[in-house]
């Protein structure tokens, strides 16, 4: 198994209008970050927004933290040039909200070509109607240049005509469905925002949900969220010690045919797994 992985444990909107944030974003611990040209900024602002945003992806400024770039959505006014100014910038990804289909999968990653995006510049599709669910394990597969689906939990509660309720029952089925397809291409995926920063135990509580789940970690809408998000989805001292104990029980067993550790029987899913815990552990402590 390869040792290959890059955190998107805490993933951070920030509204490309507000230089003030963009500023604070240099030091906020997050994994990753997404300057928003989309939601957060007010038709007017938009034009401001984007000099903003990619300005910010050019400078160099952001660390190690995976910087990508959300444009306004495919149809809008402002979508063509939005995405032409992010593929000139070069961000590790560009975030596209509400793709619902392959061939819209097809048409960014041939825009961003057309533009001169660089290679390194990855497609963020977010997943965010019943259509775009339905059609998400050929949405995930359409194109290697996709890397990430980001799911819009708020979109899919209102296109469901559902209610927020903790535990996010009207949304498990999606969310399930998401997460298969996203594991069968081999790419990332992220879960939903919480909108009420002021409740930590219930934000505390979806992160243990998403990371029991699956997902590679949470899109967040305030920066008093990034640690303990953090938290949530890096394994702890006691699943670091017994996943270096499965990897060592499994090594020192070669050939014995059976494998056992603290009394459990050990097979090969088990240290793949176990593997998988120290690389993130390794590249958290980085």
């Amino acid at each position: 198994m390869s040792t290959a992985y890059r955190p998107r444990r805490s993933v951070l909107y920030m509204p490309g209008s507000n230089e003030r944030a963009l500023e604070k974003a240099k030091s906020i611990p997050c994994d990753g970050l997404i300057l928003d040209l989309e939601d957060a900024v007010a038709p007017d602002a938009k034009p401001a927004a984007r000099e903003n945003v990619c300005a910010a992806a050019l400078s160099g400024e952001y660390g190690r933290r995976e910087l990508t770039i959300r444009v306004n959505g495919i149809g809008t006014q402002w979508h063509d040039a939005d995405l032409e100014a992010a593929c000139a910038a070069g961000p590790d990804g560009i975030v596209v909200p509400k793709v619902n289909t392959p061939k819209e999968v097809h048409r960014l990653v041939a825009a961003m070509e057309r533009y001169g995006a660089p290679d390194r510049t990855r497609l963020w599709a977010m997943i965010e109607t019943p259509e775009a669910i339905l059609k998400a394990d050929k949405i995930a597969r359409a194109d290697e240049r996709l890397a990430c689906f980001v799911i819009g939990t708020n979109d899919l509660v209102k296109e469901l005509q559902a209610q927020h309720v903790p535990g996010r029952g009207p949304l498990l089925p999606a969310l399930a469905q998401a997460l298969l397809a996203a594991r069968r291409a081999g790419i990332a995926i992220l879960d939903g925002v919480y909108n009420n920063v002021s409740d930590a135990d219930g934000f505390a509580a979806e992160c243990r949900q998403g990371r029991e789940f699956g997902f590679d970690g949470k899109t967040l809408i305030h920066p008093g969220q990034v640690e303990p998000c953090n938290a949530a989805f890096s394994p702890s001292q006691a699943e670091v010690e017994e996943a270096d104990g499965i990897v060592a029980a499994w090594r020192d067993g070669a050939g014995s045919g059976v494998v056992t550790f603290n009394g459990k029987m050990i097979e090969r899913l088990h240290v793949d797994i176990a593997e998988r815990v120290l690389a993130i552990h390794r590249a958290v402590s980085a």
